[in-house]
């Protein structure tokens, strides 16, 4: 029986889904964060419960062959990068057998449909979007920085590896100034304070670079003077908003935007396509990837000029957008208003006249397009981690499409997602991995299925 404090030999053999080692002690499935497989070393447990232990690495007494220094000075302490201690072809290595084993473990299909992953040529440097919480170092000045892993408290950074290049002069400026003016960092703990996020979106294809400030208060103090050393400092400056959130929340921004200068949004290219970016609109953080993800799932739906292509869970309508010239009509569904709202904008942006945006309910919407007659040739659906609805799986069967193309974010949703398919008459006939996020555990797949005939 293994006991708390005790240290024991063990070698990792693989990991878990979040990116932590697994090692067998005693009949135990020990987890340990941030190392390798194949590193063998010595592990003191933390807890223990029935069946399985926690520990951490005391030492590494023979590191594996994947295993590299980390160039993030916090790594392991911030909970933003999972894996930039091993080497990038061992990451990706890890998220194709992710895909793999869940998809014939849980969904029941044959591996030999799971192609070869689609890794990343940058895999630091890619992220569009950041939102930092703002607090106060040890020396009492204001920074930003990252949750530490499965807590609240903040770990201060200067810059982030993720992140792209453009965001750390605006840090910068941002701190600059709030460390001149006093600027009080918002304490989520007694709820006081003002300064909640520092939040940055940046257009790959543009250049434009927007500066959100997410503050608890409607007006913050010198607001002039920020503005002022954001547009002389930073030439690709196209807007600063202020996101309101007074709420008692961990939900970082609000729902009510003031533009303290520009348009309050940028706009960004994608597969030939312009796309609007404001606060509260969803754009994928890795564009490049992104293009690339898109152009699976394009060849995947194999549309023709006289089809209907129905997008669900749509967003502000990237992927739909991207193929409505490929189809007769493009119809989008959202339950999110301000999605809807950008979706219609981004299709009047690139002359697109054949796509139609529904904001409701999934399962509801899709309803209400059977009683119009609509049957879709073709379905996209992008759900959120939790997959989609059982509810959805069955309606859009009643639709009868020849394709669905399921672009998922969660390999073990997704296995479950295609056996409720295949009950109800859809075989997987392809299924690609896609690294939209290296150094983090995350992976996006995509699959094709069609009616068996």
């Amino acid at each position: 029986m293994l006991r708390k404090n005790d240290i024991y030999e063990a070698e990792i053999i693989d990991y878990t889904a979040e990116g932590s080692g697994i090692c067998k002690i005693d009949g135990f499935a020990v987890f340990v964060p941030s190392v390798a497989v194949g590193d063998k070393l010595r592990v003191r447990i933390l807890k223990v419960a029935k069946s399985y232990a926690f520990g951490k690495a005391e030492e590494i007494v023979e590191a594996s062959p994947s295993r590299i220094s980390s160039d993030c000075p916090v790594f392991g302490k911030c909970g933003g990068c999972t894996f930039r201690h091993i080497r990038y072809d061992a990451e990706v290595a890890f998220k194709q057998k992710r895909v793999t084993d869940a998809l014939s473990r849980i969904g029941g299909l044959d591996p030999g449909l799971i192609e070869p992953i689609v890794g990343a040529d940058m895999p630091s440097c890619y992220r569009n979007k950041v939102q930092m919480p703002v607090t106060k170092d040890s020396s009492g000045i204001i920074k930003a920085g990252f949750f530490a892993p499965r807590s609240h408290r903040i770990i201060p950074l200067d810059d982030c590896m993720l992140q792209c290049k453009a965001f750390a002069p605006a840090m910068e400026i941002i701190f600059a100034w709030a460390n001149t003016y006093g600027i009080v960092p918002y304490d989520e703990a007694t709820h006081t304070g003002v300064l909640r996020h520092i939040y940055l979106r940046y257009g790959e294809k543009t250049h434009e670079l927007m500066v959100c400030i997410v503050s608890k208060v409607r007006q913050l103090r010198h607001e002039k003077q920020l503005v002022e050393a954001l547009v002389s400092g930073l030439p690709e400056l196209k807007t600063v908003v202020l996101n309101i959130n007074p709420d008692k929340t961990n939900v970082i921004v609000g729902k009510e935007c003031h533009n303290l200068y520009g348009e309050g949004y940028i706009t960004d290219e994608l597969c030939g396509k312009r796309f609007r970016i404001s606060p509260l609109s969803f754009y994928q953080v890795n564009r490049t990837q992104a293009e690339r993800l898109y152009k699976i799932a394009s060849d995947f739906a194999a549309l023709k000029r006289n089809e209907t292509l129905l997008d669900m869970y749509c967003g502000t309508g990237t992927i739909g957008l991207t193929m409505a010239d490929q189809v007769k009509s493009l119809i989008g569904v959202e339950i999110i208003p301000q999605a809807i709202e950008d979706a219609r904008k981004n299709a009047l942006m690139n002359g697109i006249t054949n796509a139609e945006f529904i904001c409701g309910d999934a399962a509801e919407a899709i309803s209400a397009l059977n009683k119009r007659g609509i049957l879709p040739d073709c379905v996209i659906v992008d759900p959120p981690r939790k997959g989609c609805d059982g509810v959805l799986i069955d309606t859009v069967a009643l639709m009868d499409p020849t394709r669905v193309v399921y672009v998922s974010c969660d390999p073990a949703t997704l296995a479950r997602d295609v056996k409720l398919f295949s009950a109800k008459g859809y075989s997987v006939q392809r299924a690609v991995p896609v690294d939209l996020f290296p150094r983090t555990c995350h992976v996006e797949t995509v699959v094709l299925m069609s009616h068996n005939i």
